[in-house]
């Protein structure tokens, strides 16, 4: 029974990653959006722990760290990273990320969850929406970008979602192409998965009740099953985000989003 258990677990962690993967490219999404959820509820059903959520985030945000790293490798060879955006946006990222992180823990579980559940549900009204931005706003300067990017890493962080979350409707929205503004995203979420995985690692060091083979708020096992698989299939999905319309694709994740807030707000613990 415990080893058919563990057969479960695994899978579990295998399959998020690929699907992980291929909306890591696609959207130039870090993945946390997909990861929280089912991750907080496989904590719940395979481990013996009671922060499950910051368990989930911290796991989360180091997955992303490696997913998007494949994500970026392949955008970039495609010519679609602004990397003097990615410049600009850096340096506040990497603070406001590391911050979010490691005040997570002065927060309680339940509230994590909700907070991340209302985060989720706004970006998937976003999606579906699909607003459009004044033709003639463009990027801030250093100030202004940095102050974004401090706001990005923070609530990024803090929920485990990645930069890229909030990164490419920020972009769109200052008229940045849908093709560069997912392949941007997908970059930022590089600094703010090292930063939030730093500050939740740091924030679960004298957490108690933590299962075996975690340190701090990262719990192994779940971070090698998901890199496992979506370090392969994000340039899948980056290579799908020129050839498919992803305006369709987006409407159909952010009705998807919509279940999995739910799932975050009524029914984490």
């Amino acid at each position: 029974m415990i080893e058919l258990t563990l057969l479960y677990e695994l899978a579990t962690y295998l399959i998020t990653g690929a699907i992980v993967g291929v909306a890591a490219g696609l959207l130039g999404i870090g993945g946390g959006l997909l990861i929280v959820p089912v991750l907080s509820t496989a904590f719940l059903y395979f481990l013996d722990v009671e922060e499950v959520v910051h368990l989930a985030i911290g796991t989360s945000l180091a997955t992303i760290l490696v997913t998007s790293y494949a994500s970026v490798k392949a955008h970039h060879s495609l010519g679609s990273v602004r990397w003097d955006i990615v410049k600009m946006l850096s340096l506040g990222v990497l603070t406001g990320a590391f911050i979010g992180g490691w005040s997570s823990q002065f927060m309680a579980s339940d509230w994590l969850g909700k907070l991340f559940g209302i985060l989720e549900l706004l970006i998937a009204i976003n999606m579906l929406l699909a607003l459009k931005p004044n033709p003639n706003r463009q990027l801030p300067g250093l100030v202004g970008n940095s102050t974004a990017g401090g706001v990005i890493g923070w609530l990024s962080s803090l929920v485990g979602i990645g930069g890229g979350t909030l990164t490419t409707p920020y972009l769109q929205w200052n008229n940045i192409s849908m093709h560069q503004a997912i392949a941007t995203s997908a970059a930022i979420s590089l600094p703010v998965a090292f930063a939030g995985s730093l500050g939740y690692l740091i924030a679960g060091l004298d957490a108690t009740h933590l299962p075996p083979y975690a340190t701090g708020y990262i719990y192994w096992p779940a971070f090698f099953g998901i890199v496992l698989m979506s370090y392969f299939t994000a340039p899948f999905g980056a290579r799908l985000a020129h050839r498919l319309p992803v305006k369709t694709l987006k409407r159909v994740f952010g009705g998807f989003l919509i279940i999995l807030a739910v799932k975050m707000l009524f029914f984490t613990n």
